[in-house]
């Protein structure tokens, strides 16, 4: 398998050599395969011509070695899109296709095939296909040797060879004062570390030790900062373990530090049933333009009281693995937004209960990621993409410093002063599905800015969001919403573009007066197969503002303003929803609108209920997309991210 696709470099198809000048006919360029992730696959297709923008790419897939197609999303179309803003952001994305295939298997070889059509012509090669290998689950390497490492305190039987902390085993010496930094590592690509059951931690950081100096050791231990700081390489097929060995917990302990543990120099570790406790940042991984890690995984782990659990914003943050891990913040139990806005700003002790104490749980750039089944509770922000700003080198930036082919799902997360999932800062194929998001006071999710997209937001739930389900802030550009439960109106900071919507339920919460408020620059945005809630007694319950209806696009002029009293207003001058429906809340099992006087509470997800009630009319309401609702029951697929009479999704850690 490895002969087909390299895992660590992107491949690139052989290319149609001289573009001829196009208008509307289309000339194929280079195709481009993302660097794979553990069930999903990511492509980009660069194009000239097709002004009048009626080319399309249909997508084909199938196992290696399977006879029939199978159909998924055709690539979504791309046009020079922009996104401005502040003074920071001002991009323009190629022109060009971009889409994934979901729901793969690991470690598994797939054909692709694609087709580029055009009623105008199609110059250049206008049928590929590819084959690729989607990623494997990490896992500990099963031929390299085995460390032990114990408590400094241990004194019973030890398993061989044996050393006292982490540092020792690492290192092959682990001193303390000038010498902490001299040693070697002893480390190598293969290695597992197996750490016994105790608390981890400095007990004076702040002593300055000597090995001359019998009375005291900082032998296992770290030095000042009481950070560990790990620089050795393992490889993607040969990664650093470090690992508890089974007998018990293991704990290390920051004692309230700063960073506990540096991986910048450090690529390829994994981290499994770890527990990392009282710091502010328990891995940090990367700091843009300056220096990070590749590889970098951590599952089955615990993060407690810490203020950010993962760090990354170096754009070089490749294939990092965060799966089946628990995270906990600091945040009280109550939820309370950032910003000053109603309901937060009327509590009287506002500016004090804004203030962070955790951060976000996980915060990373780059490509090939992977955030997966955790549970997330208490944080400011839950698990991002970080906003970081322009891509390297705009316009001619390097394909190993794209943000993109990015999976984020099966997640679980609640009482968040933010965000609960940000693909902020992302360029393709960044993938958002299947999560859960309770109690969340500022927007559930963002996409802020993405520069071409597509992001993808599908089958997500977001439930007690008083300011709404997503935040669009930073024109960003290829959004999909398809299938999500959002209970909340939809609304937006700035405009975007090319944002679609299908098969969503998005309910009003009577916090804003229109369930659906769009801003878009471009007039190929589009809505339908939805079913809304719309708020009792208002004077405007959807908006549209685009460009002119005979423009296609206008990023300069004001947007013309179209607000409607009425769900059938909407639908009749619109042009948007022609085949979407009203609903209200007995369409659930058991979801009653989220309390308007009780801004702070924390519903659990236990007591709520966002399955389809028999007899809904959001069931076979919806409209089929391929890879997405392909096995439905019934008719036609439902709305919303439960299909009736299907098994509710796992979300949080699984079990093994």
């Amino acid at each position: 398998m490895k002969n087909i696709i390299s895992l660590a470099t992107f491949l690139i198809l052989p290319l149609v050599s001289t573009f001829t000048l196009a208008e509307d006919s289309v000339t194929a360029g280079e195709l481009f395969i993302e660097p794979p992730t553990l069930i999903s696959l990511g492509f980009e297709w660069i194009i000239e011509g097709d002004d009048n923008r009626d080319a399309a790419v249909a997508l084909e897939y199938r196992e290696a070695g399977h006879n029939d197609w199978i159909q998924g999303l055709p690539l979504l179309r791309i046009q020079q899109e922009r996104s401005v803003f502040d003074q920071t952001l001002d991009y323009t994305a190629p022109n060009m296709f971009a889409g994934s295939i979901f729901y793969l298997d690991p470690d598994t070889e797939y054909e692709v095939r694609f087709t580029l059509t055009d009623p105008d012509g199609v110059t250049g090669k206008a049928e590929r296909q590819v084959s690729v290998v989607t990623r494997a689950e990490p896992e500990a390497f099963s031929g390299g040797r085995t460390l032990h490492v114990y408590p400094l305190d241990h004194t019973g039987p030890e398993e061989k060879p044996s050393y006292h902390g982490l540092l020792q085993a690492y290192y092959m010496a682990g001193l303390g004062g000038d010498w902490s930094r001299a040693s070697a590592a002893r480390v190598r690509p293969g290695d597992t570390i197996l750490i016994h059951a105790g608390v981890y931690k400095e007990f004076n950081r702040r002593s300055y030790t000597h090995e001359i100096d019998s009375g005291y050791t900082t032998c296992c231990g770290t030095t000042w900062d009481g950070t560990y700081y790990l620089t050795a390489d393992g490889t993607e097929e040969m990664p650093i373990t470090i690992k508890a060995a089974g007998d018990g917990e293991v704990v290390f302990d920051g004692g309230g530090n700063n960073v506990l543990f540096n991986m910048m120099g450090g690529d390829w570790h994994l981290f499994e049933d770890i527990t990392f406790r009282n710091t502010n940042i328990a891995i940090e991984a990367g700091m843009k333009n300056i220096i990070g890690a590749e590889g970098i995984m951590v599952k089955y782990s615990r993060f407690e009281d810490v203020a950010t659990a993962i760090h990354s914003d170096w754009s070089g943050s490749r294939k990092f693995y965060i799966a089946d891990n628990v995270m906990e913040g600091r945040r009280p139990p109550e939820l309370m937004g950032w910003y000053n806005i109603p309901p937060w700003n009327e509590d009287p002790d506002f500016e004090e209960k804004r203030l962070l104490d955790s951060y976000y749980a996980v915060s990373i750039y780059g490509a090939g990621h992977v955030i997966a089944h955790n549970k997330v509770t208490g944080f400011h922000d839950a698990l991002d993409h970080a906003t970081y700003g322009m891509p390297d080198g705009y316009p001619n930036i390097p394909r190993d410093r794209m943000p993109v082919s990015i999976d984020i799902y099966g997640n679980d997360v609640s009482n968040l002063d933010d965000n609960c999932f940000e693909a902020d800062g992302s360029m393709h194929n960044v993938r958002v599905f299947n999560n859960r998001c309770f109690n969340v006071a500022v927007g559930g999710m963002s996409p802020q800015p993405v520069f071409g997209g597509p992001v993808y937001f599908i089958r997500n739930v977001v439930y007690h969001s008083p300011y709404g389900p997503v935040k669009i802030h930073a024109d960003p550009a290829g959004i999909l919403y398809y299938h999500n439960t959002y209970i909340g109106e939809v609304r937006q900071i700035t405009p975007a573009s090319n944002l679609h919507f299908r098969n969503n339920l998005i309910f009003g919460q009577e916090r804003q007066p229109a369930t659906l408020a769009i801003r878009t620059y471009t007039n190929y945005s589009s809505s339908d197969y939805n079913g809304f809630r719309v708020n009792p007694d208002t004077e405007n319950a959807f908006s549209w503002n685009s460009p002119p209806r005979e423009i296609s696009v206008d990023y300069e002029s004001p947007l013309v303003e179209r607000n409607f009293a009425t769900f059938e207003a909407y639908q009749q001058e619109s042009g948007q929803d022609a085949n979407s429906i009203l609903l209200d809340y007995d369409t659930f099992v058991n979801a009653p609108m989220p309390a308007l006087d009780e801004p702070t509470r924390l519903y659990d997800p236990a007591e709520i209920d966002l399955r389809l009630r028999r007899g809904s009319d959001a069931i076979d309401a919806g409209v089929v997309l391929p890879n997405i609702n392909d096995v439905y029951n019934g008719l036609a697929p439902d709305l919303g991210a439960y299909e009736f009479g299907k098994e509710m999704p796992q979300y949080g850690p699984r079990p093994r």
